[in-house]
């Protein structure tokens, strides 16, 4: 991948340190970007960091808990600092569970909250000045088909943490419009990452096979192509906008 489109550029990407965090990493640097990427996971973060940088890129790693305003406050000072800006920020740390309402404690509902729907406010929130000040802001916010759809009737504070990012996104996209901050939400399906290692060859992994009309699983290097779009002039007129890559889930 050498397309460019994003040359001269600075991302920060959270949750970078596996999965569909890994993959935009890698695919933006491709695209020509600088990127800071951020996790909880300090050794898998600086480890995806260092592939980065041994195949040519310029990417950096810090350690983010993204419920902490003083730890965006870091990242984004650091992102500054690195490499002059930020013109590109990918929320995408998040967690989930497969607990129904009836066994959902409290403690459990505020720590998905805080992460899944918190984590994009104090984001968004704190690169503000930076996305504005840049020619090109851009904010993708990764969400869910969770955030549409009842799913299994499980997962309750998933399912409204990756809801409210939804219209959290298409909030804040009218707030920026008139600023040239685009801000957007890629809703992704059933995708193939460790977080599913737990599932393979089990029932429950043919199920979301099943329900996906495409008939597999997807990768996370599908959700990382769609986040180079939104970062890209290719995207320039598209704000408010909810990308579904999921196979047809959502079309059923």
């Amino acid at each position: 991948m050498s397309m460019n489109r994003l040359d001269g550029r600075v991302a920060l990407v959270t949750g970078a340190a596996s999965g569909i965090g890994r993959a935009t990493a890698r695919r933006l640097t491709e695209e020509g970007a600088a990127v800071l990427l951020t996790d909880v996971n300090e050794a898998a973060g600086a480890a995806a960091a260092a592939e980065l940088r041994d195949g040519g890129a310029r990417a950096e790693f810090t350690r983010h808990d993204v419920v902490s305003e003083s730890d965006w406050e870091a990242a984004c000072a650091k992102a500054k600092d690195l490499f002059g800006g930020l013109d590109v920020l990918v929320n995408n740390a998040g967690m989930g569970d497969l607990a129904p309402i009836e066994e959902t404690t409290l403690a459990d509902w505020e720590r998905t909250i805080s992460i899944d729907q918190t984590g994009v406010f104090l984001g968004m929130k704190v690169a503000a000045p930076l996305l504005k000040a840049s020619a090109h802001g851009a904010v993708i916010n990764i969400s869910s088909i969770f955030g549409t759809s009842g799913g299994f009737g499980t997962s309750p504070a998933y399912h409204a943490a990756k809801g409210a990012v939804r219209t959290l996104t298409k909030n804040v996209a009218l707030h920026w419009a008139a600023e040239g901050v685009r801000v957007n939400s890629i809703h992704p399906g059933f995708i193939d990452t460790p977080i599913l290692d737990g599932a393979r060859g089990t029932p429950f992994e043919q199920m979301m096979i099943d329900l996906t009309p495409m008939g597999r699983l997807g990768r996370p290097e599908e959700i990382a192509a769609g986040v180079a779009y939104l970062a890209s002039d290719d995207a320039a007129f598209v704000t408010g906008l909810e990308l579904y890559i999921d196979g047809g889930y959502i079309a059923r």
